[in-house]
């Protein structure tokens, strides 16, 4: 029941935020938000019981990516109330609808709750964090990049219209990169004190893109702070660091879970 009412919810704001996009119209922000807002509410009591179980934590592949569409939702909602960010939802309700149909159909071990100490568990969340923080600064550095190409074309469409200026675009992404890069390291840091074994064939995979992407990312701030790096350059630093990220979580679950799980 929850999964149907954020379903409802999301498809509903998605399709009027699409429609004003097409429209060239102004986008009621109130009221779109308080649309996604009652969606949240019903995607945190579907994320809980599809998560939760009796004998444990079920925190599968496809489990995990409801969760963290949620808190990328959450975030952006949060963000959305500063700054008129209510454009990068028409990239997250389908996402977000497509992760919660896959976490319905498709069920992984549950892992008791005996196995996972405080520690595991901070080292889980920190993880969420840092990638559903990353992940928007991916789809900024996304948007970024469109809005700057539209620019220089002198191409003023839709989308254009409903997007902040150039260089709060950009403030923004750095902002959240920060973010994203302090819960980063606090997870790599928590992995290593609380992972046994961190380098084992399972989590080796993991533990290298995952170390990877922090390099990227602490380069990228270094440059930007020391050589001020921006535009298209910044741009590929962030999302070369959001593949290495994906491929450390996603990619590894991936293989495990469903390439290895079936074979």
């Amino acid at each position: 029941m929850a999964s149907f009412l954020t379903i409802s919810f999301y498809t509903a704001a998605w399709a009027y935020i699409l429609n004003a996009l097409m429209r060239r119209q102004n986008i009621a922000a109130t009221k779109v938000l308080a649309v996604i807002a009652s969606g949240l509410v019903a995607h945190a009591i579907a994320v809980y019981f599809s998560l939760v179980k009796q004998d444990g934590l079920e925190l599968g592949f496809f489990k995990i990516a409801s969760l963290f569409f949620f808190v990328i939702n959450l975030l952006v909602l949060m963000s959305s109330l500063r700054k008129p960010l209510h454009n990068l939802f028409v990239f997250l309700m389908p996402l977000s609808i497509m992760g919660l149909i896959v976490g319905e159909f498709f069920n992984s071990p549950v892992t008791s709750g005996s196995q996972l100490s405080p520690g595991i568990v901070a080292h889980i969340l920190l993880s969420i964090l840092a990638y559903s923080l990353l992940t928007i600064a991916s789809m900024q550095a996304l948007l970024l990049s469109y809005q700057n190409k539209q620019l220089k074309s002198k191409q003023f469409n839709g989308l254009m219209s409903i997007m902040p200026p150039l260089q709060t675009m950009e403030s923004l992404l750095f902002d959240i990169v920060r973010a994203g890069f302090l819960f980063l390291t606090l997870s790599v840091i928590t992995g290593i004190i609380y992972i046994d074994d961190i380098f084992v064939q399972k989590l080796s995979h993991k533990t290298v893109f995952s170390l990877l992407s922090w390099i990227i990312y602490a380069v990228l701030l270094t440059g930007h702070q020391i050589y001020g790096w921006r535009g298209a350059a910044a741009i590929r630093w962030v999302l070369g660091g959001f593949v290495a990220l994906m491929l450390a979580y996603f990619g590894s679950k991936l293989v495990i879970e469903v390439i290895l799980g079936s074979s």
